[in-house]
């Protein structure tokens, strides 16, 4: 029989979750997202083909637009409305650092109000670079942690090669921006043979992350090699690429990549989104393209000051990317590097994101907030405080709606308990 009574309080339990999410739906409207302003991004297309004299046909291909990236400041002031300071400015950190714009991700830049667009903040260079002398060159202590050519380690199961320095556009965040340099260089044949032999004589390692700059700035052919070295380790389970292209320069996921990668499963990708407006008509294709090679996609962003540093554009971005099948993984808290104190955010604000994600959104929704010990020591997760109190009968702890709530502790036995060293 139907319970009227039950059914009352389930309707005023429905009430108050939706008066719980009010806020965010309100505010939801408002986020600029890139399915929301393609229009704005087809018309920023159209003026930049127009300037380069080119077609769609070029717009389409990878090798045009890194051709065409976009890394001196007179070519910069005739797509975007500078003043002359911010001109000035521009040429006064060209001398001290590398900075390079995909015109796809010039195209999606508001040109009417460009000085608040988060594409242009992670894109274009700003006087504060040259103002921070907080930070630190290499603030993961890679350099100290690399016992092969190319490698980086810092956990006892996994590894990163490093490829390349290149990529489709150089962020202006980047945590490795010490190896901008003044032109692209991949790493060479002899030292990946080293690094491939590093990995294969410590067979603990399981799991390798290829990265750079940008993995997927390799060949194709260069790529199906690394990976295929790889895959004859039977200790290898997984491999790993970081790639900003699905971002900054989708039209490199092509068909030809595709069926490359498809050979080498199990494969995943983290990418890195950081603003709502990078999730475009153009990044989904990528993504699908890669989905369907079997690529488990992931994503990896980082908080950024003027960004996404605020929990209802956080949440639209994840959301954003579970529509177009990108797991949220990870976000980072930015890291100290020299030249980009702008970009910092506080602990704080870190973990109110966290504490207006959780309940408020599925988990798929929700990664995990992120921060690396200095000197290369290790990512270190940051939690809201849950757990007010815990002894051997009782764990009393907080829910994500302010409840505290009191549960029963069963004991384990001494063979669950773990002492750490």
């Amino acid at each position: 029989m139907y319970n009227s009574i039950k059914h009352a309080a389930g309707l005023k339990r429905a009430s108050e979750l939706k008066t719980r999410i009010q806020e965010y739906l309100d505010i939801e409207k408002t986020i600029e997202t890139g399915f929301r302003m393609k229009e704005r991004n087809r018309i920023n297309k159209e003026r930049i083909l127009e300037y380069f004299q080119a077609k769609e046909s070029d717009w389409n291909r990878w090798s045009w637009q890194m051709k065409h990236r976009i890394s001196d400041v007179e070519t910069l002031k005739d797509l975007l409305p500078l003043s002359n300071r911010e001109i000035e400015e521009i040429r006064q950190i060209s001398q001290e650092f590398r900075w390079a714009i995909s015109p796809y991700y010039l195209s999606l830049i508001d040109p009417e109000n460009y000085r608040n667009s988060a594409i242009f903040k992670q894109a274009v260079p700003d006087i504060k670079e040259l103002q921070d002398h907080s930070g630190h060159e290499d603030p993961m202590a890679e350099a100290d942690t690399s016992p092969a050519p190319t490698i980086t380690r810092r956990y006892p199961d996994r590894l990163i090669i490093n490829v390349t320095n290149q990529c489709g556009m150089y962020c202006r965040h980047c945590q490795r921006r010490r190896n901008f340099e003044q032109k692209d260089t991949h790493a060479s044949m002899a030292n990946l043979v080293l690094a491939l032999d590093y990995v294969r004589s410590n067979t603990e390692i399981r799991d390798v992350l290829i990265t750079g700059g940008d993995a997927l700035m390799l060949s194709n052919s260069v790529l199906d090699w690394l990976l295929s070295e790889l895959d004859k380790m039977e200790h290898v389970e997984i491999k790993r690429l970081g790639t900003r292209t699905p971002v900054t320069l989708p039209q490199r996921i092509t068909p030809e990549l595709c069926a490359v990668l498809a050979r080498h499963e199990p494969l995943y990708i983290n990418t890195q989104f950081n603003s709502p407006l990078e999730v475009t008509l153009e990044a989904k294709k990528a993504c699908d393209r890669l989905v369907k090679a079997g690529v488990v996609l992931g994503n990896q962003a980082v908080l950024l000051k003027g960004i996404n540093d605020n929990a209802h554009v956080m949440k639209k971005l994840n959301h954003e990317l579970l529509k177009i099948r990108v797991r949220p993984y990870y976000i980072f808290h930015a890291k100290q590097v020299k030249g980009t104190a702008h970009f910092m955010p506080s602990i704080e604000t870190g973990l109110n994101i966290m504490e207006n994600l959780r309940g408020y959104t599925s988990g798929l929704a929700i990664p995990t907030y992120i921060i690396n010990a200095p000197h290369g020591y290790g990512k270190t997760p940051l939690l809201p405080n849950y757990i007010l109190s815990l002894d051997e009968k009782e764990l009393i702890i907080r829910t994500w709606e302010n409840r505290i709530i009191r549960c029963e502790n069963v004991p384990g036995s001494e063979e669950d308990l773990f002492v750490a060293n």
